[in-house]
């Protein structure tokens, strides 16, 4: 994969100031009249499969079928009147432009999404039934994302970036929240990374309730802007090729970046590796994921050996399947 060296071309840096514990706090606050907390279980088949007792962290039974909703109802909620009134506009490939529809509709703002093209048909039709406009523009995330920047310019709307926002890491944090005060003794968690939101929340709050638990993210190697960001200590961008929507982010976030310093370990799994843990699922915990959801245990599962014996949780992230990919799994 080549990166795209010239600075120009680097997704500029996040001004915006991390968030704390206190916000993740003020986030679980905010969000509890809308959301109950989500269920966690632990299959004997699956442990018996992976050799460890593995809690899977049930964000797939989100109103959206993602965890992102907790961020975007704890950002828009924090929006001064003058900055939402005209409406506010992101650009997503579905799970964040779900979490920010659903959140414009609660609080009654106009909403605009910038999707690439041959968008998730599923995930579009979800959005539009929250009531939001979306816009097709770019081959990619990043040709997205020019669209939504000058959209967002000429109508005055709020830009809200999938990843660069403290509201949306504090408000995807209350998940590790919930996890850490239903099993406080984690040896280990695992989340999937797209833009990285999540595993920031993770390394946020694992730090301050659990700082043993250790914390493990896992992305596509066929989208990996994140991991080798994190690698290398710089933002890059890197080609995407997952058919996993929700892992296909080609550019590095920084303030997600700048909170991943605490991950403990980073893994990189291919796309059969991740349509294998997406069977798994199906099959010995009764669960129905998308492809992104599945990278948690896609990435356990890369690393059994070493959690053998261990009590992990993996967070199943999303449940947003298109029909291709339905169709590809029950074959």
């Amino acid at each position: 994969m080549r990166p795209t060296t010239t600075p120009a071309d680097r997704p500029a840096a996040s001004a915006a100031p991390p968030p704390s514990i206190t916000d993740v706090l003020r986030a679980a606050r905010l969000i509890a009249p809308h959301l109950p907390e989500t269920p966690m279980w632990s299959y004997p088949v699956l442990n018996a499969h992976v050799g460890a007792e593995v809690h899977v962290k049930h964000e797939n039974v989100q109103p959206t079928g993602a965890f992102k909703v907790r961020g975007g109802l704890t950002l828009l909620a924090g929006l001064p009147a003058a900055q939402g009134k005209a409406g506010v506009l992101t650009y997503s490939t579905g799970n964040h432009a779900q979490s920010i529809a659903y959140a414009a509709r609660l609080y009654g703002l106009p909403c605009t999404i910038v999707m690439p093209e041959n968008p998730n048909p599923a995930k579009v039709a979800a959005v539009e039934a929250l009531g939001a406009a979306v816009e097709i523009s770019g081959a990619t995330m990043v040709e997205a994302a020019v669209h939504a920047r000058s959209l967002a310019e000429e109508r005055g709307d709020r830009l809200i970036s999938p990843a660069d926002e403290p509201g949306l890491i504090a408000g995807v944090g209350t998940l590790y929240l919930e996890m850490l005060a239903r099993v406080p003794d984690l040896d280990a968690v695992f989340v999937p990374v797209g833009s990285g939101t999540g595993a920031a929340a993770a390394c946020l709050v694992a730090a301050a309730v659990a700082p043993r638990c250790r914390v493990i993210a896992v992305q596509s190697a066929l989208a990996p802007a994140a991991h080798d960001s994190w690698r290398s200590g710089a933002p890059v961008r890197r080609a995407v090729g997952t058919v996993a929507d929700g892992l296909a982010t080609g550019s590095a976030f920084a303030l997600p970046q700048s909170l991943m310093r605490g991950l403990h370990d980073f893994v990189l799994v291919h796309d059969d590796d991740l349509r294998a843990a997406q069977r798994v699922l199906l099959t010995e915990a009764h669960t129905l994921t998308e492809l992104a959801g599945a990278a948690a245990l896609a990435g356990l599962l890369a690393r059994k050996e070493e959690f053998t014996g261990r009590k992990v949780a993996v967070v199943c992230s999303g449940a947003n399947a298109g029909p291709a990919e339905l169709r590809r799994l029950l074959a």
